[in-house]
């Protein structure tokens, strides 16, 4: 059969049975890359080896970042520290709607989940809201805060096979020199969305002066927010300054370096904690991690099998006959996204299939990797299982969850398409 057929015949299918089953994204693409290749006339040991090969090609570069980043969030939540974290970014904004969007925002990146990161934050923002339709919102933002940071800045897993795969030696600095001002322009534009849609939500309150005790959720005693809580903090603040660290003195390559920072972030998180909390946070994050990891390695199995196909060189000739080069990183990853609804899997799977084909030589890094984080964004919907986290959490109806989440992921997709365009034309032809 055709690759692209069988391409879309499989998308076609993992869409399917995510909605009507609900089964873990492991399996639902390990089957999708058993199908493909199938209907693509490859051989079942091709197939079974191009499975282990992804398998093992995603795991060895995401499988010390991810159990880092999951070992240090369910060692501050066991410690409720990312409480005080968001007591620390209280102090200084006043306003619930961008404490909870900044809050999302923050801890996505070195946590390297942004549905950790809104499951950490869940319990502390109904703490900010007692109204139901104004802890929704705080709620909404968090989750869509999350996802901007998530995929769009150096090192996430979203960016990490992105850049990877089409950097050409660039600096990971410079890539984070555009993306972080253009992340937080598109968390400014989403506040100014839920300004325009919830008014009576989203605007500057009066709260307390810093020097009240603030009840922290879970605890006995009332937290001063007067000062900064390092120990909170310090996993963090390890991690940056262990980056100077790794590149000037170690010398590391951009891979090495990730692997290092992580670990020093973790190691400093273990450090800190106590001999129980220590024990029962690395086992709980281990757990957590072994899920995401898994559901990351379906997709590179899927993503290898797909290439070693000539998927790649036969589809990509063609689709740019049909449409506009510039498109190209953009549709596909679009329709990754909506067959299976992970940011990470569609990052990886997008990179393998563009790595050394024409569109990859014709489109400049930084925006090739800004084109995909865009389509990335644009249907965040029934197969995406963030959507459903969300449906539960807020208890809303799911109109009321594509206004609030679906829509607003989707703007910031367009802003970030159309800076991508801008930065292609304007400034790096």
């Amino acid at each position: 059969m055709d690759p692209l057929l069988a391409f879309v015949i499989t998308l076609a299918l993992i869409t399917i049975v995510s909605l009507r089953y609900r089964i873990s994204p492991f399996f639902t693409l390990i089957g999708g890359a058993v199908l493909f290749g199938f209907l693509a006339g490859m051989t079942f040991d091709a197939t079974m080896l191009g499975i282990i090969a992804g398998v093992g090609k995603v795991f060895s570069a995401f499988g010390i970042i991810i159990l880092c980043g999951a070992v240090i969030a369910k060692l501050l939540q066991e410690q409720h520290q990312i409480e005080e974290i968001v007591a620390d970014i209280r102090r200084y904004v006043k306003n619930p709607p961008v404490i909870a969007g900044v809050s999302g925002y923050l801890l996505s990146v070195p946590i390297t989940c942004c549905i950790t990161a809104y499951i950490m934050l869940n319990p502390i923002l109904d703490s900010l809201e007692k109204d139901k339709t104004k802890r929704n919102v705080l709620l909404y933002l968090a989750a869509v805060g999350g996802i901007i940071s998530y995929a769009l800045i150096f090192p996430t897993p979203v960016v990490i096979p992105l850049y990877e795969a089409f950097s050409r030696g660039m600096s990971p600095v410079l890539f984070d020199a555009i993306s972080i001002p253009l992340s937080l322009l598109v968390l400014g534009g989403i506040l100014l969305y839920f300004r325009f849609v919830h008014p009576d939500v989203v605007t500057p309150k009066r709260t307390e002066s810093p020097a009240t005790p603030h009840q922290i959720p879970g605890t006995e005693t009332p937290v001063m927010r007067q000062g900064i809580h390092w120990r909170a903090w310090a996993p963090f603040i390890a991690i940056l300054i262990a980056i100077p660290v790794a590149l000037l003195l170690l010398h590391l390559s951009q891979m090495s370096m990730i692997n290092v920072i992580m670990l020093v972030g973790a190691v400093t998180a273990i450090a800190l904690a106590s001999p129980s909390m220590r024990t029962q946070g690395l086992s709980q994050g281990a757990k957590h991690a072994g899920i995401i990891i898994f559901d990351i390695c379906g997709a590179g199995a899927l993503g290898y099998v797909i290439v070693s196909s000539g998927f790649a060189q036969d589809a990509m000739g063609r689709m740019t006959l049909l449409i506009p080069i510039i498109l190209v990183p953009f549709i596909l990853a679009a329709l990754i996204e909506t067959a299976q609804g992970s940011r990470v899997v569609t990052a990886v799977i997008t990179a393998e299939v563009l790595a050394g084909s024409t569109v990859a030589g014709a489109i400049h890094p930084i925006p090739l990797i800004l084109l995909i984080s865009a389509g990335s964004c644009i249907v965040s919907y029934v197969t995406d299982p963030f959507f459903w986290l969300v449906q539960r959490t807020t208890g809303d109806d799911i109109k009321t969850v594509v206004k609030n989440y679906t829509l607003p992921i989707a703007l910031a997709g367009i802003g970030i398409f159309i800076v991508a365009l801008a930065l292609e034309y304007l400034v790096f032809r």
